[in-house]
C-alpha cells in the first residue's frame, strides 16, 4: 500500500497514545482499527473501532504501548496525520490533524480530502 519506507503514515501524541493503551486494557483489544468512509457534510468521515485482528493488509502504527492499524484503502489519506486525545467542558476525543483534508464541516466530523489524492467525489 501507500507507505514511505522508515516513516510512521499516523503519529500519536502522548495523550492519544495514553488513552488508547486505556482502551485496550479496559477492553482486551489488540487495538484501534482506523480508516475513513464516504459520509457527513463535507463528504468522507474517519471511522475508528476496535480490533480483535491485525489484518495482514494494515498498516500497524505501535506507539507508547498503543496501537493503531490504519485499513489499506485509508492508508494514502491518512499519510501525516497526527492523532490527539483532547478533553474539554463539554466533550472529549480524538482528534485529527491531517495535512491532506482541504475542507471540513462546521461541526468537525467530516471532511474533505485534496483531489490530488484521488479522493472520490461526493
Amino acid at each position: 500500500m501507500f507507505s514511505i519506507p522508515g516513516k510512521q503514515a499516523v503519529t500519536l501524541t502522548p495523550r492519544a497514545a495514553a488513552h488508547i493503551v486505556k482502551l485496550m486494557a479496559r477492553e482486551g483489544h489488540q487495538g484501534l482499527k482506523l480508516g475513513v468512509k464516504k459520509g457527513g457534510c463535507a463528504g468522507m468521515e474517519y471511522t475508528l473501532d476496535f480490533s480483535d485482528q491485525i489484518d495482514p493488509h494494515d498498516e500497524v502504527i505501535e506507539q507508547d504501548g498503543a496501537r493503531v492499524m490504519i485499513a489499506p484503502m485509508a492508508q494514502m489519506f491518512l499519510f501525516g496525520t497526527e492523532i490527539d486525545y483532547e478533553t474539554s467542558l463539554l466533550e472529549a476525543g480524538f482528534k485529527f490533524r491531517n495535512p491532506n483534508v482541504s475542507e471540513a464541516c462546521g461541526c468537525g466530523e467530516s471532511i474533505k480530502f485534496d483531489e490530488s489524492l484521488g479522493a472520490p467525489e461526493t
